[in-house]
């Protein structure tokens, strides 16, 4: 059966179509500009772009190619799909150009698999071959290879799941690749789930398995950037940060890469400049190779969703690292700068260093010198540091604290923070949890609860953080060592329930890899993600036990069966 829509019948779709984050508005799809501040036009280049990817995995599957050209391939589609993951880059001329270079790249690709494989030349698919030079032609193609044009919703449900999941998977083997690890079997994955998704005879059986391999290498992808993290930075340590503020200048830090933080750090270094971090930032805090720095001073603010005011109060220059910016307000935008593969037209982009060198922060700097302090926004200290090396640590602390009662349950509510004020539910959750039970988070989820007075046990802060999103890899190696501890078979007989909030695709691949691990009775919210069709979330539910939730008070009578 063909799964696509034609050309002609795809003239009266909306002027977008995205329902990629949990924001999807009216909980279906943004179809004239994302919840996020995504323009239409944008929005649809970026499917053109995944389509011309799914055209150079599919040529370069089984084709010898010389291996830096290999390399190069890998690195785009890594770049690419990161580039198009919510709230990273909302600047047109950046996909123009992506466009642009696809081609290019896909030319010589396909040089090679016409010389290998002459036969099969003319029977290509359309992403493999389709051509343009004109910005009016990328634009009209861009609304016909976009989500709907899958007109099976089973399929469409299982090839966007899949691809969402691959481009948090590309966000975590960026982050790694800037510390000089790589995974070429993982990479080549990358590609053939991509080119998978062109694949009009994979029924929805096939579809299901392949998730479920996504979620496998998304283990690995989580575990290969952990090891990166760790033997570049050490083991995260249990930490109090302070999220007041000092009576000097200071550069604010968001989104995720430590790679960038280093470089930033190094380069301040004794210029009377203080670094802060924001959001997904704040564990960097943890790790011993950055508290050498005494201008390294503390988290300023909350998740990234209030940085339209917080970073007005900051008063110095902001660096977004990652994905989280929103539309800058006039207060701050001549004070924020974008790197990596961060975006926002007519906010200045710091590149990356030639040949391999650091990249240059000196504007930020000595725009930071002019600067006021930041306006102080709380006072006190947040702790965390709980990744899997510290947990083991306290290990036997803990496993008696379970076997005496002291502690009865252990909650992970890790994830996405968000604007929904149902979100607020999570901050009620966590308020209304009895004593003896333990938060495990990571992601910035936390914001809605790190700084309530919930106490310890024995000693045991009542919320461990383990760090960023993708540490919630650590959370599944804290899980997994539990299980042998009690010498329990299933991991699903551990005191551990899931009530997960989510929010982008890295939340998908965290997902994707617990289903694979074999976790059960995960609940996720605000609300269900947009993307899976009836039938789909029905094989979740029945498989997996996937569910939603509701309101407080019945759903900790759910949790702890009270």
């Amino acid at each position: 059966m063909n799964n696509n829509v034609t050309e002609q019948t795809i003239q009266h779709q909306p002027s977008m179509f995205c329902f990629q984050c949990q924001e999807a508005s009216k909980g279906t799809g943004c179809t004239l500009i994302g919840v996020c501040g995504k323009p239409h036009d944008v929005a649809n280049l970026q499917d053109l772009l995944i389509y011309l990817l799914k055209g150079i995995s599919f040529l370069s599957l089984d084709v010898r190619l010389p291996e830096v050209l290999e390399q190069r391939v890998s690195l785009f589609i890594m770049d690419s799909l990161f580039a198009t993951i919510t709230n990273a880059n909302f600047d047109r001329e950046i996909f123009v150009g992506k466009i642009r270079e696809s081609f290019a790249l896909r030319g010589e690709v396909r040089g090679y698999y016409n010389e290998q494989f002459p036969d099969q030349a003319a029977s290509l698919p359309d992403a493999a071959v389709w051509e343009a030079d004109t910005e009016a032609a990328f634009d009209e193609k861009a609304r016909t290879v976009g989500v709907l044009s899958t007109r099976n919703e089973d399929i469409r449900s299982l090839r966007e799941l899949i691809t969402y999941g691959l481009k948090g998977m590309a966000a975590y083997t960026y982050h790694a690749l800037h510390l000089e690890r790589d995974d070429n079997e993982l990479n080549r994955f990358m590609r053939r789930a991509l080119a998978a998704t062109l694949d009009d005879s994979l029924e929805m059986q096939d579809l299901i398995a392949l998730t479920m391999e996504t979620g496998k290498y998304g283990v690995n992808a989580m575990a290969m950037l952990d090891e990166a993290n760790t033997s570049v930075y050490g083991n995260p340590e249990i930490t109090k940060v302070n999220i007041g503020v000092r009576n000097r200048p200071g550069i604010l830090i968001s989104g995720h890469d430590l790679k960038d933080l280093e470089e930033l750090l190094k380069q301040t270094e004794g210029t009377g400049v203080d670094v802060y971090t924001h959001s997904e930032m704040l564990p960097a805090h943890y790790y011993p190779a950055f508290k050498k720095y005494e201008h390294f001073v503390g988290n300023y603010g909350n998740a990234w969703w209030k940085q339209t005011s917080e970073f007005a109060a900051f008063n110095g220059p902001i660096l977004m690292t990652t994905n989280c910016i929103v539309p800058p307000k006039d207060s701050y935008k001549e004070r924020i700068y974008t790197t990596g593969n961060t975006g926002f037209p007519g906010v200045r982009h710091i590149p990356e260093g030639a040949d391999g060198a650091p990249k240059d922060f000196s504007a930020l700097i000595e725009q930071a010198k002019q600067c006021p302090a930041p306006t102080e926004l709380e006072t006190g200290e947040i702790i965390g540091g709980f990744a899997h090396a510290a947990v083991m640590n306290v290990a036997d602390q803990i496993v008696d604290a379970v076997k005496t009662g002291a502690i009865r349950r252990f909650f992970v509510m890790a994830g996405c923070d968000g604007r929904m004020k149902s979100r607020n539910y999570y901050t009620d959750f966590a308020a209304e949890l009895p004593k003896d039970t333990v938060i495990l988070t990571a992601g910035c989820a936390k914001y809605k609860y790190n700084k309530l007075d919930l106490g310890e046990i024995g000693g045991i802060p009542r919320v461990l953080d383990a760090g960023q999103c993708n540490d919630s890899y650590s959370l599944v190696v804290i899980a997994m060592k539990l299980k042998e501890v009690f010498e329990l078979e299933d991991i699903n007989e551990l005191p551990i329930s899931y009530n997960i909030a989510w929010y982008e695709q890295k939340a998908v691949i965290v997902l994707l890899a617990l289903l694979y691990l074999g976790v059960k009775n995960i609940h996720l919210g605000p609300t269900l993600p947009a993307f899976l069709s009836p039938n789909v979330a029905k094989v979740l539910v029945e498989n997996f036990g996937i569910g939603g939730i509701t309101n407080v008070e019945d759903d900790m009578k759910m949790f702890l069966g009270a």
